[in-house]
């Protein structure tokens, strides 16, 4: 394979994000192109990597594979000597479950509390919409760690495509100090500790681009 991954703003790209950190962390390899979000010339762009218009998408040869969850799915066919989802059958029915309830939902939570890997971190009191959301996203985390994950330290054990679907909402709970479980909270650490993660950040925080709606939070 010959894989190149087209993201956007690693600041505020959550659907990046998840392939990007799935790929860094289980060590497959890939080329970057990064294409910033609100320009003039974002959608032009993007059309000559991808028929959607949007970010991410993975080029692999002559393929293009876009959509975050679709993206992780076409690695776990292509390489399937890496773990990307988890080994047992029922672990990994229940993580692509998971991944799935949070690639269509949690909405209340995404338009108030957007992802910003710049942001200080500062309490922002959710709404009834989005706490809502918090609690479901918490007893997630505790169902799969309580019958998953006592194998490894993230949400199955190892490290798979469920925590990296998971990823942005890391980030959300922690820059938006949001009260959380002690074991939400720990999980939440174990995934800010990984190098890829590291990586990520810090990259994202060299970025030159800002984007105004991001970077002020509902109240």
């Amino acid at each position: 394979m010959s894989l190149t991954l087209v993201i956007a703003n690693k600041c505020y790209s959550s659907w990046s994000f998840r392939p990007w950190i799935l790929m860094r962390h289980l060590g497959i390899v890939f080329e970057e192109v990064v294409v910033p979000l609100a320009e003039p010339t974002t959608r032009d762009t993007l059309l000559q990597h991808t028929q959607s218009g949007k970010a991410p998408c993975l080029h692999d040869g002559d393929l293009t594979v876009w959509d975050s969850l679709s993206i992780i799915e076409y690695l776990a066919e292509s390489v399937p000597e890496v773990p990307v989802w988890p080994k047992d059958r029922p672990a990994r029915a229940v993580a692509r479950s998971l991944a799935a309830e949070m690639h269509s939902g949690f909405m209340d939570l995404r338009a108030q509390l957007p992802m910003n890997m710049r942001r200080k971190v500062e309490r922002l009191e959710p709404t009834p919409g989005a706490q809502a959301d918090i609690s479901r996203l918490e007893q997630a985390f505790a169902h799969a760690r309580t019958n998953f994950g006592q194998g490894g330290d993230f949400l199955f054990g190892a490290f798979s495509a469920a925590d990296a679907m998971l990823a942005p909402v890391v980030n959300r709970l922690h820059v938006y100090d949001v009260a959380v479980t002690p074991t939400t909270r720990a999980y939440m650490d174990r995934m800010m500790a990984l190098p890829a993660w590291q990586e990520w950040n810090a990259q994202a925080r060299e970025e030159p681009w800002t984007i105004a709606k991001y970077e002020k939070a509902s109240p």
